[in-house]
């Protein structure tokens, strides 16, 4: 019964999109359990670029049952479109989709509180305004509204004019804005109830049924462990919890079903919006970086932050994880340089840290401890074999296994499917 989640070791965009189109392959079934329509998993086919936001990357591959797990944060609308976008380029989402009855919608309400937020806030959090903060925050205070809820219509506006009571205040008296109408918002969401209806189900269900009978699962979330709600550079992070424990939750499935973690490290660091970044490149090395490794934010657009691998945050990755295998991505952007750096600590005036810092002061001061190995000046795209890289680029890989004590068992040299070299089994 194997079953294998997989993570980001960073803050997101390490490439998991590709890594879990890849390994679905080998699954019978793909869960997401975390996040909202605010990531973007990008998976290039056949030199065809599919972009997901809220379906698992596995929906590429016919017969693979997809799951949006209950930890999820739904804009039905958003959702929709993604079906429908798929069906138009031929993906066969049918009966390969479920969705849980007690995954939480993102209301129009929500993406109001989060975009006027953001802008009238002194601390900057960098979110992408599609409401996700919001909507975990009603599920905290238990005033959210569950797609369950739109097949019970009566239920459904009680719960829509509680939470308005309570909304429309703060919109017209803090971001003078007109009150939202009930009607209009519980019309619409009824339209998104019959489209979705086919799909939705009790998915922990079919989850802890599959793997009693002994099929394969793989569990991705969104963003990465440095976005963590908990683990992360709070406040910068998300609103939910990318980690491998968060798997549990986000699936409705026990600890004791998990048989391993693998967590993704791009071969250097980027990071989206605000927040501490101690080996962010602010030079011509970092803008390389970002135009060679189409550093963009797949849902947004937005450029991304560039800095080289930092050891420090994965070791602690590593260890809130449980991860038990890793997965370097895009080795072959670093085929240019001259000179890779990677982090091994920080220095706070004076005083070395070995491990990441929590007082949010010191880590968004601190300076990085850098080792230095000689780039390997040869191209890696596409390479499959692990004996025909480089000997630098094997001593850097190596390297990286050494400091975090974690065995490498996959490495993509590039962004289409068959670009990976594989070095253990997964399943």
């Amino acid at each position: 019964m194997p079953v294998v989640v997989v993570v980001g070791t960073q803050w997101g965009d390490e490439g998991k999109g590709k890594i879990v189109d890849v390994l679905a392959e080998e699954a019978d079934i793909v869960v997401r359990y975390q996040g909202g329509h605010n990531a973007g998993h990008t998976v290039v086919i056949n030199n065809e670029k599919f972009i997901l936001h809220l379906i698992p990357s596995g929906i590429l591959h016919k017969g693979k049952l997809c799951i949006i797990g209950n930890g999820v944060v739904i804009e039905p609308g958003a959702l929709i479109q993604e079906i429908e976008e798929l069906k138009k380029r031929g993906v066969d989402v049918g009966e390969n989709l479920l969705i849980s009855k007690n995954a939480h919608l993102i209301m129009p309400y929500h993406i109001l509180l989060d975009t006027y937020s953001e802008k009238t806030t002194k601390v900057k959090i960098g979110t992408t305004g599609r409401g996700i903060g919001p909507a975990y925050t009603h599920k905290a205070q238990r005033i959210g509204i569950r797609m369950v809820d739109l097949f019970e219509p009566e239920i459904f506006k009680e719960k829509i004019e509680r939470a308005l009571d309570d909304v429309n205040i703060i919109l017209k008296d803090k971001y003078g804005i007109p009150p939202l109408k009930v009607e209009e918002i519980y019309n619409t969401y009824l339209e998104y109830a019959e489209k979705l209806r086919p799909y939705i189900s009790d998915t922990e269900i079919v989850i802890n049924n599959a793997v009693k009978e002994g099929k394969k699962l793989l569990l991705e979330g969104a963003q990465g462990t440095l976005l963590d709600l908990d683990h992360g550079t709070y406040p910068f992070v998300t609103s939910s919890n990318p980690v491998a424990g968060g798997a549990c939750v986000g699936a409705g499935i026990g600890p004791t079903k998990i048989t391993s973690v693998l967590g993704v490290v791009k071969a250097y660091t980027t990071r989206v919006g605000e927040g501490p970044f101690p080996t962010e490149l602010k030079d011509s090395t970092g803008e390389m970086l970002r135009m060679r490794g189409g550093e963009y934010g797949a849902t947004t657009g937005r450029p991304r932050r560039c800095g080289w691998l930092d050891a420090v945050v994965l070791r602690h990755s590593v260890r809130v994880n449980g991860i038990t295998g890793l997965v370097v991505t895009k080795l072959d952007i670093l085929d240019e340089l001259d000179t890779i750096k990677i982090c091994l600590g920080y220095r706070y005036e004076g005083k070395v840290y070995e491990e990441m810092p929590k007082e949010y002061g010191i880590f968004s001061h601190c300076e990085p401890l850098f080792m230095e190995l000689k780039g390997w000046k040869e191209k890696t795209t596409g390479i499959q074999d692990y004996g025909k890289l480089p000997d630098r680029a094997k001593a850097y890989l190596k390297k990286i296994e050494e400091i975090l004590d974690v065995p490498i068992v996959l490495i993509s040299t590039g962004q289409k499917r068959h670009e990976l070299i594989r070095l253990g089994r997964i399943f």
